[in-house]
């Protein structure tokens, strides 16, 4: 911690002050949506069974100090990212491959493409793509040289329902308002403007994303009223998270209608035109005389194999893919976010071999090397040469634990850790290996932090793991990108005992950063 910040940060508190911070969080939080719906082991369905209660988020009382080269580092590199998965989400061919290497042991993976190829046999009706995108990154501690070296390193790149962009908007003016507010007050006390907090404008910068798309979509052929939908998983916790980067829409002028539909609805509320486009029609639930013509689909659902509990669901899937809305994601964009395809992009060139990433973008550029700088090792774990090392590395007691085990899953606690790696392989049969990647840890220099979760204090060492968000809209047949943006950033914070980071799946908590 004193490595970030040269002192005791954050203060010792008292328990009065503690009480006093508690209340302002809580009371700050629930007045300006930083909440999220109750798990039910805090509030039951019995005691609310109306689903009217809300709590605040789990959230740090302090932003956590974050080194100020390393937060450039990852924002600068943003849109290279957006242009580099824009480019994977083209070639199909490289798709195929790569499901190709992890369908065995993969069934979730295989379903996608096989509806992307009952689309493409009769053939894709919308060329417009829309990515809300969010690269992760962990500060790397590099102890190798004579003075450790701090740099970002890429976790993950999500290319669906990247979430949190909304209350990340929200935790950075907390953090403002407590410094501004409480802060000074501490018996030792952190002076106001004495911390360094940047702006967090995620929620404007993802809405502008959907307007872009929106606006692109020409006015309806089929004289339609043009709308949004936020395709939504049942039972939503994290719906005001969501409910941000709507009301955010809903400035815009003229007005863009937006509709929350579940996953679970999509074919009993929505339609397509019996016409060479197959436009996506939606029929209002309360109002059926109101039909729109849906210009973007928004998906936070159907990243999850439980989003698809049988063939109906699938059903619904194929019907949006082939449709006219301009989708965000489309199936090939989704599976560019596979962990497998993270690994290819990271594999480094040789002399004698090209590297993959130079397929999709000129890899001998300055912001292209700024790129290889967020990656780190990341292997197969195939029967390739590469595959069979890490293997080995996978299955040995000692040098496991410098690992961490990936699925090709997005939403939290999916990931197999250090110790737990050789037993977790010896259950699932070898020939399923190929659909795991092997990626090594990172190591986070020390940071302190008290986070408040469901009315409880937890103090101690935290791991900081930031999240920067971009936009980008493309023709998926010529490659032109017609938008390509940063869009903010995000930091979810968890306790440095914790294996897992979803702050929707209980782990981790909302955080904003203080640059050091």
């Amino acid at each position: 911690m004193a490595s970030l910040t040269g002192g005791a940060y954050p203060p010792s508190l008292k328990a009065e002050e503690r009480e006093a911070l508690i209340e302002t969080v809580k009371d700050w939080s629930i007045g300006n949506g930083l909440a999220v719906r109750p798990p039910p082991t805090v509030i039951s369905a019995e005691t609310d069974p109306k689903g009217i209660s809300a709590v605040t988020v789990p959230v740090t009382l302090f932003p956590s100090p974050f080194p100020r080269q390393c937060f450039a580092q990852a924002k600068s590199v943003q849109r290279t990212y957006n242009e580099l998965y824009a480019a994977v989400s083209r070639d199909e061919k490289f798709l195929a491959q790569v499901v190709k290497e992890v369908e065995g042991g993969d069934e979730f993976i295989r379903n996608l493409w096989n509806v992307h190829q009952k689309v493409k046999a009769e053939g894709y009706s919308q060329p417009l793509s829309l990515g809300l995108f969010r690269s992760d990154y962990m500060v790397h501690q590099d102890t190798s040289t004579l003075t450790p070296t701090l740099q970002v390193k890429q976790v993950e790149f999500n290319t669906i329902a990247a979430s949190f962009g909304g209350l990340s908007t929200y935790t950075s003016l907390l953090h403002k308002y407590l410094a501004k507010t409480e802060y000074s007050l501490l018996d030792t006390p952190i002076p106001e403007g004495s911390l360094d907090l940047p702006e967090n404008t995620t929620a404007h910068g993802l809405a502008a994303g959907i307007e872009a798309a929106y606006l692109a979509y020409p006015e309806s052929e089929l004289k339609h009223e043009k709308a949004v939908i936020f395709l939504v998983q049942g039972g939503e916790r994290n719906v005001f998270d969501q409910r941000h980067l709507e009301y955010q829409i809903a400035k815009a002028s003229p007005s863009i209608p937006v509709f929350r539909l579940r996953y679970a609805d999509i074919l009993k509320h929505t339609s397509l035109a019996d016409t060479p486009k197959r436009q996506l029609l939606y029929r209002l639930p309360r109002s059926q005389s109101k039909v729109y013509e849906v210009a973007v689909v928004y998906m936070r659902s159907g990243y999850d194999p439980n989003d698809y509990p049988g063939q109906e669901a699938w059903d619904a899937r194929y019907h949006l893919e082939r449709s006219h809305a301009i989708k965000c994601p489309t199936i090939l964009t989704q599976l560019a976010g596979t962990k497998k395809v993270q690994q290819i992009l990271t594999t480094p060139k040789t002399p004698s071999v090209p590297s993959a990433l130079s397929k999709f973008i000129r890899d001998d550029t300055d912001d292209v090397a700024e790129l290889w700088r967020t990656f780190t090792n990341i292997y197969p774990m195939d029967t390739s040469d590469a595959g069979l090392e890490a293997r080995k590395k996978a299955l040995d007691p000692q040098l496991c634990q410098a690992y961490v085990l990936k699925p090709q899953r997005e939403g939290g606690g999916n990931n197999i850790y250090r110790s737990s790696i050789p037993a977790f392989l010896k259950s699932v049969p070898e020939a399923h290996w190929g659909s795991f990647i092997l990626m090594e840890l990172i190591t986070p220099p020390p940071v302190h932090n008290i986070i408040l979760r469901n009315g409880n204090l937890e103090e101690g060492g935290v791991i900081c793991e930031l999240g920067v968000y971009g936009t980008c809209l493309w023709d998926q047949n010529t490659g032109e990108v017609r938008r390509n943006e940063e869009a903010g950033h995000l930091l979810r914070t968890k306790g440095d005992k914790s294996e897992e980071g979803g702050v929707a799946a209980g782990f981790g908590c909302m955080d904003s950063v203080t640059l050091v």
